[in-house]
């Protein structure tokens, strides 16, 4: 039992993980559903909890044909809740030199931890940063027809070209983003 514990403490490798997220696609394409994806659960929630007076025709569908997905999604939450609260990892977050001196360049403080104190600090500043960003991916989520998840795992492995522009817009936006936005944003924190 103790080395299941250490197993699910630590990181697993490529060879491990890999091969398990390669099985997913072949077993949708079993099951008849070629999607795969968190942010289409957004829509089956709403689906569920459309008061019987309202009456969206998008939300008209039958829901239960996608179960299996939002199963899915509240593994991956009870996987966060576990991973962060019962199999934490009892070495300390290692941050490479590089990390450090980004974070001094942008004025934060020394991380002693995986992401600066002043990033998660409880601030209205913090909160409106949070809220505008969740629009943001909640509106570029919804206007590409699905998450980076979605699109690159299953979207490309089943040759859907939309899913190849999606991918190519994600990774193009999280380059853009990364040199330019995030030290602009990170400056304003400190």
């Amino acid at each position: 039992m103790e080395q299941i514990v250490e197993l699910l403490q630590g990181p697993w490798p490529w060879y491990v993980s890999g091969p398990i997220i390669g099985t997913l696609v072949p077993l949708l394409i079993l099951i008849g559903n070629r999607s795969f994806g968190i942010s289409q659960n957004l829509e089956h929630i709403c689906a569920i909890t459309q008061p019987k007076f309202v009456h969206v025709h998008f939300f008209k569908y039958d829901w239960k044909a996608s179960i299996w997905s939002l199963v899915f999604a509240i593994g991956v939450l009870l996987g966060g809740f576990l991973s962060s609260v019962v199999f934490v990892n009892p070495e300390p977050i290692k941050i490479s030199l590089e990390a450090q001196q980004m974070y001094a360049s942008w004025g934060l403080s020394a991380a002693t931890e995986l992401n600066p104190n002043e990033v998660f600090a409880m601030s209205a500043q913090n909160i409106a940063l949070l809220l505008l960003g969740g629009v943001f991916i909640g509106f570029g989520t919804r206007y590409a027809g699905g998450c980076t998840s979605g699109h690159a795992i299953t979207g490309l492995s089943t040759l859907q070209p939309q899913s190849l522009y999606a991918v190519i817009g994600i990774f193009s936006g999280g380059l853009i983003a990364s040199q330019l936005f995030v030290p602009m944003i990170m400056g304003a924190l400190s």
